[in-house]
């Protein structure tokens, strides 16, 4: 999974500026636009590390956003008011303008947490497991038709049996999985793992729904602070209805951990909605 050159890198795509009390410019990068929006993850990053800035805590521990209108490449501005200052979390609202809207509103939790420590109880990995990285391809990336932008940001190895949908066969199930790593070799870190929460497809996608899905409201949790080394994704969804579905994925470090989890409320396409899509 090697890194590309010649394109701007996560650090300086993600960049905050503050210019006064509780108020960040930020310069929107358009790599990572998917169709003519700009990925929801990423803005999330750049939400999550203007209240980092403003707090005593170092990293987002959850991060609940509502998408009102797509945000486009340019200059925008992050509004963050601190609700809550404690030992070990803050609370803080943060709000993306840009032209004097407001695009996104996060309610955002920050904490510090450690490189390791006792653990209670963890869960086993999802099943079935993710082939290994070189049995799965770069699906998104086939063909003259692709759409460039986010896809050259990331570097994401698909599980071939959560694919068949881009040649009409999609399984049925709301699924997808795949590795994932920023292209520019990026490590992992929190900001990152907030892009990875929102870089699937929509699973709605193996239902037969294709076109844009716009997210509603996401809603991402840091678990631990990541390893370096590909990230694995495992996406799922519980149940479609009235045009509305939800997808929930989990975050897998190198040294098999469960660093992020997500849930999400989004729309079908437009033209899922006029028409019947399968369920099994």
């Amino acid at each position: 999974m090697d890194g590309q050159v010649g394109m701007s890198g996560f650090l300086d795509a993600t960049a905050v500026k503050q210019v006064a009390d509780g108020r960040y410019e930020v310069e929107l990068d358009g790599g990572y636009v998917i169709g003519t929006a700009l990925n929801g993850g990423y803005l999330m990053a750049v939400l999550d590390k203007a209240v980092v800035a403003e707090s005593p805590h170092e990293h987002p521990l959850s991060t609940a956003a509502t998408f009102l209108r797509p945000a486009a490449a340019g200059r925008a501005e992050v509004l963050v008011e601190t609700v809550k200052v404690g030992r070990t979390a803050a609370t803080a609202r943060a709000s993306l303008v840009q032209g004097g809207e407001r695009l996104v509103e996060a309610l955002i939790v920050t904490g510090t947490l450690g490189e390791g420590g006792e653990h209670e109880w963890r869960g086993e990995p999802p099943v079935p497991a993710l082939p290994p990285i070189e049995s799965c391809p770069e699906s998104m990336k086939q063909g003259p038709a692709r759409v460039r932008g986010f896809a050259d940001r990331v570097d994401m190895r698909f599980d071939p049996s959560t694919m068949r949908w881009l040649d009409g066969e999609p399984s049925g199930r709301l699924e997808l999985r795949s590795w994932f790593r920023m292209a520019d070799g990026t490590e992992p870190d929190p900001y990152v793992l907030a892009v990875a929460v929102d870089a699937l497809p929509p699973v709605a996608t193996n239902i037969g729904s294709t076109g844009w899905a716009p997210t509603v409201e996401m809603t991402w949790h840091l678990r631990e602070l990541p390893a370096p080394g590909p990230l694995a994704l495992y996406g799922s969804g519980r149940l479609v209805s009235g045009g509305w579905f939800d997808e929930e994925v989990e975050v897998w470090d190198s040294a098999g951990r469960l660093v992020a989890q997500s849930r999400q409320l989004a729309r079908l396409s437009r033209a899922a909605r006029g028409s019947r899509v399968s369920v099994m």
